[in-house]
């Protein structure tokens, strides 16, 4: 019986020849505890065709400036906040940078609601502590606790999610870089190449406001959205690819035509304005990000994969489109008509999509 295959490796498993290249052609100066240098850790996200030891695939499609900010701030005492509207490939960067600093993205908490102290510092099992009392062997380290013994990168994503108490537990591990345990009369000190990588969604503000003592903890990096339609088609393109290679979809041609709508009807919904500026349009309630686009087309490839003749085509996309679009039923389903029946069906050569929209909707 054969070992089924992860349907999503971790990045570091994933990209582990690329990570090994990278650290045997990395010369320059490693922080303490980092696997690569601040060089390498950039080159790996960004990507080099022509690395001495072979290409180097990029992860993140965006400003330079914006991810050397971001590895020079793991660098520093200052923890990192990765702020930005959905979409905007803010745990994708987060994992990346957690797995070619540390070699391991896994020391994750994830914010919600429902979230717990206990995720952030520590919980105990509680048979053995009835059984023994506290001891060493009865707690159960957080992975932020596990991240400063090992010296490694903590990730907590979506933190503004978090209630409140839970986001000020923080503060401690941040400022003196020691996670109390009063319970044994004991601490926890970060051990060097510590940092903590944090996500949190521009739209969340006023949900669980970060306080001014934990802000102050955080160099804030803004992710921002594709700065243009091309660069926008690029990481979609991208990205459909390798999502069509881990799921193991039938080959399909890469439909670049079809990208290039969903990309534009996602950007002009998006912004308000047409991309010729000429035409004014009302945005929907939903985000339209790059990753609700790169979902639209995944799905519209196994479509056509499954279930046409494998060449990807308005109608593949379009029931994607409209269920992207269309959240609100009452209020997103009129602005969708109005934008279908003034921009998209006045472009000639759209009215094949035009029809697939509309019999979809």
């Amino acid at each position: 019986m054969t070992t089924p295959t992860v349907l999503r490796p971790h990045a570091e498993d994933q990209y582990a020849d690329e990570l090994a290249v990278l650290a045997k052609h990395d010369d320059r100066p490693r922080p303490p505890g980092w696997r690569l240098s601040p060089w390498a850790v950039t080159t790996y996200i960004l990507g080099d065709a022509s690395h001495p030891g072979g290409v180097i695939t990029p992860k993140y499609i965006g400003p330079r400036r914006i991810v050397e900010v971001a590895v020079a701030t793991l660098a520093t005492d200052r923890a990192l906040l990765l702020l930005g509207v959905p979409g905007t490939a803010k745990t994708w960067l987060s994992e990346h940078l957690a797995a070619a600093v540390s070699g391991d993205s896994t020391l994750l908490v994830q914010g919600t609601a429902g979230t717990a102290e206990e995720a952030v510092r520590y919980g105990w099992n509680y048979a053995r502590l009835l059984a023994e009392g506290p001891s060493r062997e009865a707690l159960t380290p957080s992975p932020v606790m596990r991240a400063m013994a090992e010296g490694r990168l903590a990730r907590v994503e979506e933190l503004t999610r978090m209630p409140s108490d839970v986001q000020d537990a923080l503060i401690t591990v941040l400022s003196e870089k020691t996670l109390p345990i009063p319970e044994l009369n004991e601490e926890v000190q970060a051990a060097k190449g510590f940092n903590v990588i944090a996500t949190a969604n521009d739209r969340d503000r006023g949900v669980n406001e970060l306080s001014s003592a934990l802000r102050r903890r955080f160099n804030t990096v803004v992710l921002p959205v594709p700065a243009s339609a091309e660069e926008e088609v690029e990481i979609v393109s991208r990205r459909v690819a390798q999502l069509g290679r881990s799921l193991e979809l039938p080959e399909t041609p890469a439909g670049l035509e079809e990208i290039r709508r969903v990309v534009t009807v996602f950007r002009e919904l998006r912004s308000g304005v047409t991309s010729d500026g000429r035409t004014k349009v009302k945005s929907p309630s939903g985000t339209l990000s790059t990753a609700e686009a790169i979902s639209v087309l995944t799905s519209g490839i196994a479509l056509a994969a499954h279930f046409g003749d494998g060449v990807l085509r308005p109608s593949d996309v379009a029931a994607g489109i409209v269920g992207a679009v269309v959240q609100d039923p009452v209020s997103d389903r009129v602005v969708w008509q109005e934008y279908l029946e003034t921009v998209v069906r006045e472009r000639e050569e759209w009215r094949d999509f035009y029809r697939a929209c509309r019999d979809a909707g």
